[in-house]
């Protein structure tokens, strides 16, 4: 078992943005930044998941505020970015792996950094690749949680049936919203054009079901019931457009090109944490990456699923932003 780190390396205290703002990204997009910590502290962007989670002080909370310059953005269409993806008249043609990697490199040239660490959960941890691999003179260090690398088959896992084995129930109501006829099909495509119905309440139904399907997977041990975070319905309806407007392209990035391209990373100094139980990104995930990038760390965490806030997880990031910190940025 992973051993917990010492008493009182748990999360840092909340603290609050020193300077934020409202990033034009082009096509409409407003995205909203914020910076906290210490400003001249060793910087550091979060990557949060989803796609379409946006940041929560949570994230804030990882790193030290004495000694990181922290900083947080909402991808577009999503948190405090705007338009937002809640809205059905938002067209979200422009929301894309490629765009996002533009709006990182666009917000650390806009706050006048060189090289920050890049810490990505989740589907964060999938850009968090993408991005360090097309600019990894950019990347001081990679800290990255719940390990996706982007492939076909992750999606196919989480989102066409894989990890219904272990949740038959859930997965088998996610199927009754579907008419009869589409079932056996894409569920994905599916559940799309329904988020794109003309009638308001078909668009709400399937974001509700889709929302709560996300929610059985996360927590070990697996917890029932909608997930607080979904029960905002403006944040569910944009939360599941955009998840199934991604799934959809495969994330528009090439089925094994992360894990083909992790040469690039050969500079760049990891940590990669994992539960051991985690159903949307099974540790397998991590293991493919640690062989190709071998120069990072692979912490596996036991009784722990997907969810960054498990204490443990939790503990473990804390302990790699506190190991980074004594390297100078």
């Amino acid at each position: 078992m992973t051993p917990l780190p010492a008493p009182g390396k748990g999360l840092y205290s909340p603290i609050e943005p020193y300077d934020n703002g409202m990033l034009q990204a082009g096509d409409g997009n407003l995205v909203y930044w914020e910076t906290c910590g210490n400003p001249r502290g060793k910087p550091a962007v979060v990557l949060h998941g989803g796609p379409g989670s946006g940041c929560t002080q949570w994230h804030r909370r990882l790193f030290d505020p004495a000694s990181y310059r922290i900083v947080l953005f909402d991808q577009r269409n999503c948190g405090r970015s705007r338009p937002h993806a809640g809205d059905p008249d938002v067209d979200l043609a422009n929301n894309n792996t490629a765009n996002l990697i533009a709006d990182i490199e666009l917000l650390r040239q806009h706050v006048g950094i060189e090289q920050w660490l890049v810490l990505g959960g989740s589907w964060g941890c999938a850009l968090a690749l993408a991005y360090a691999e097309q600019q990894p003179s950019r990347v001081s260090e990679l800290l990255l949680f719940g390990i996706t690398t982007g492939r076909r088959a992750e999606f196919d896992w989480l989102f066409r049936g894989g990890v219904a084995a272990f949740f038959p129930d859930q997965w088998e109501r996610l199927l009754a919203v579907l008419p009869a006829a589409e079932r056996n099909s894409d569920v994905v495509e599916a559940y799309s054009r329904l988020l794109h119905d003309r009638d308001g309440d078909v668009r709400q139904r399937a974001a509700y079901e889709w929302c709560l399907w996300e929610s059985a997977t996360p927590a070990w041990p697996p917890a029932g019931g909608l997930a607080p975070r979904f029960k905002d319905p403006a944040f569910a309806m944009g939360f599941a457009r955009i998840v199934t407007h991604y799934v959809r392209h495969d994330a528009w990035i090439e089925d094994g090109a992360l894990l083909r391209d992790a040469a690039c990373l050969t500079g760049i100094p990891g940590v990669m944490v994992n539960g051991r139980f985690d159903f949307q990104s099974p540790i397998g995930n991590a293991w493919a990456l640690k062989r190709v990038w071998p120069r990072a760390k692979l912490v596996i965490v036991e009784d722990a699923g997907h969810a960054g806030d498990n204490p443990r997880i939790t503990r473990e990031l804390v302990r790699a932003t506190d190991r980074f910190a004594a390297v100078s940025g």
